[in-house]
């Protein structure tokens, strides 16, 4: 039973990798994506504009892969996104930022009016032990060149594993996708 989604969340991987070229490095929703956004002339996607819809394929037990997929409409003027979404997972005192996955190159996207995109979270669901799993209760994110508009997210999905030295939670956003004709 846990092969299947493993094997899934790899292909998955594999194929985001290889949709998404471009720049590398860590665009984890910092400065970069603020700069590469092209804010100036307008054409940066803003959360007000973008209709928000979650599906998820949520981990059954601990050690399993489980996703989380946000799909943004378009509802206004075509507007570009460049770089990867800025994702927390929010616990009971504690913010933890949820990395790029490696390897992944972030493409800048244009949307139509009307047009769709999405991103996915990645995570490994944790055991209910708190001293090794972060008990998220939340998930925000916000778009590049758009940092001051957070989109938050109920996280009914379980807790997020953390490896043992207690870092960073199990868990990686992809790029944005296209979403197909």
């Amino acid at each position: 039973m846990r092969t299947f989604p493993l094997a899934l969340t790899a292909a998955v991987a594999l194929a985001s990798t290889v949709l998404l070229t471009g720049c590398g490095g860590d665009s984890g929703g910092s400065d970069d994506d603020t700069k590469n956004a092209d804010p100036a002339n307008g054409s940066a996607c803003a959360l007000a504009g973008l209709g928000v819809e979650v599906g998820a394929g949520a981990a059954p037990a601990a050690g399993d892969t489980g996703t989380v997929t946000v799909r943004l409409t378009n509802k206004g003027a075509q507007c570009t996104l460049k770089g990867f979404p800025a994702v927390d997972l929010l616990a009971e005192g504690s913010t933890t930022k949820v990395l790029p996955e490696e390897g992944a190159q972030a493409q800048p996207l244009t949307l139509g009016s009307g047009a769709t995109t999405s991103f996915t979270i990645t995570y490994v669901r944790g055991a209910a032990d708190p001293a090794k799993s972060l008990v998220v209760r939340a998930a925000s994110f916000t778009l590049p060149g758009a940092p001051e508009e957070a989109h938050e997210l109920k996280w009914s999905y379980g807790p997020v594993a953390r490896p043992e030295d207690g870092g960073q939670a199990e868990a990686t956003v992809s790029g944005f996708e296209s979403a197909g004709d």
